[in-house]
């Protein structure tokens, strides 16, 4: 994999940042804050926070992160390129310890995510992807490796490769479902993305709340692998458009999704 100067950068930062994580994670004794809008906090939210702030002030570009102080839309209207960051994705997943928590880096330019980073450190296991880069995957510390969406058409033979949210939309999911016939995987963090851009998963219906700094990096991914992040009427998430930074329901599609996605409870 060829990566240009900023590409290389948040691979480091994001490593930098999961080896931070796991320190604290192999402590049992994580401390644990609820923050004001009900979300948890640990320390290794902040300590991966910092470690990516850092590592990106080089660049000209502010750093937007989950755990930044809050800027008014006014403020955020004027920054047309930047980090978008969520130093630990899938808190709670971290909290239970089921290993499925990532590190998200993306690139805005214009409300488009152009570059994207996702590592999952206890898995040992990171995805890249952007404009002119392609998608890559390296697991287990091997080479790295092309990716690319499914072109699966769901059948009676060949079930419609789910992944949903562990923790949100169950509901709704099986609703959605009732009339193609899938097989469900649930997980956490934008891993669930990122099996849609290797080809592992076919779809991935976000029914439930998550902001900005939740997809940026996974859409990145995903489009450069050749599949599709949309909301529900079909068209690409877009950043900083809005002074609410909370994203509506959304899609993760496959290559082949015109083909099935009529057959879906979309209502």
């Amino acid at each position: 994999m060829q990566v240009d100067v900023i590409t290389s950068a948040l691979i480091v930062a994001a490593e930098q940042a999961g080896a931070a994580i796991m320190n604290i994670y192999r402590n049992e004794a994580t401390e644990t804050t609820i923050k004001a809008d009900g979300s948890p906090l640990t320390q290794a939210d902040m300590a991966a926070h910092r470690i990516i702030a850092e590592h990106l002030q080089r660049f000209d570009w502010p750093v937007l992160s989950e755990e930044s102080a809050e800027l008014p839309f006014a403020t955020r209207q004027q920054q047309h390129t930047y980090f978008l960051v969520d130093p630990l994705d899938g808190t709670k997943e971290f909290i239970h310890r089921t290993d499925e928590f990532t590190v998200n880096i993306a690139l805005i330019e214009n409300g488009v995510a152009v570059r994207g980073v996702v590592f999952a450190p206890a898995l040992d296991l990171i995805y890249v992807g952007g404009q002119g880069i392609g998608a890559w995957k390296k697991a287990d510390g091997n080479a790295w490796q092309a990716i690319q969406v499914s072109n699966r058409v769901p059948s009676a033979s060949s079930p419609l490769r789910v992944v949903g949210s562990r923790r949100h939309g169950a509901e709704k999911l099986a609703a959605m479902l009732t009339d193609v016939p899938h097989e469900l995987d649930n997980r956490g963090s934008a891993l669930k993305i990122c099996q849609v851009a290797e080809g592992s998963a076919d779809f991935y219906p976000r029914l439930g709340p998550t902001s900005e700094w939740d997809t940026a990096a996974g859409q990145a991914i995903v489009e450069a692998a050749g599949g599709h992040l949309t909301d529900m009427h079909l068209q690409p998430l877009r950043y900083n458009q809005k002074d609410s930074l909370l994203n509506p329901n959304f899609l993760v599609l496959n290559q082949s999704y015109a083909q099935w996605i009529s057959r879906l409870k979309l209502a």
